[in-house]
């Protein structure tokens, strides 16, 4: 008899839509991204799979409408690489390296420039990792990050 019901309530849980999505990755995690680009502050986040797989979007702070969207791929090494395609043209390339399962850091080039992100870290935490233009410091008012005068 109980074994009926397990058996029952496995069935109900599958009709009543507490399985994945078609299409969707089980067992992905998504963290915000900050990035310094071309002397910009970038907002997005990325999306990682356990198959090492993932995605990365991320906007200009200064003008919006330049968007850059990309895959990346991380090995069992803790490391990682990827490509962004930008709005504006810009093409970047990166090399990351996980800190835990959740955050990380990385650098790459950015349509010519440098460029330095973190992703799963608070802005306090991603200091050491982010390299900012000169003069600048980042700046979280409690609704947006920004980069600000010192």
């Amino acid at each position: 008899m109980r074994n009926n019901w397990i058996t029952a309530a496995i069935a109900c849980m599958g009709l009543l839509g507490l399985v994945a999505p078609a299409g969707a990755q089980m067992l992905s995690a998504t963290r915000a991204v900050i990035a310094i680009a071309a002397d910009d502050l970038y907002i997005g986040e990325a999306v990682g799979h356990l198959s090492g797989a993932g995605t990365l979007a991320i906007r200009a702070q200064k003008n919006p409408a330049v968007t850059c969207a990309g895959e990346l791929t991380s090995s069992a090494a803790l490391e990682g690489s990827g490509q962004l395609h930008c709005s504006d043209g810009s093409v970047a390339t990166f090399q990351f390296t996980r800190l835990t399962a959740f955050t990380g850091h990385g650098v790459g080039s950015f349509g010519g420039g440098a460029m330095s992100f973190v992703y799963g870290l608070s802005a306090a935490d991603a200091a050491p990792y982010l390299k900012l233009p000169e003069g600048k410091r980042l700046k979280y008012n409690g609704i947006e990050l920004a980069l600000a005068d010192l």
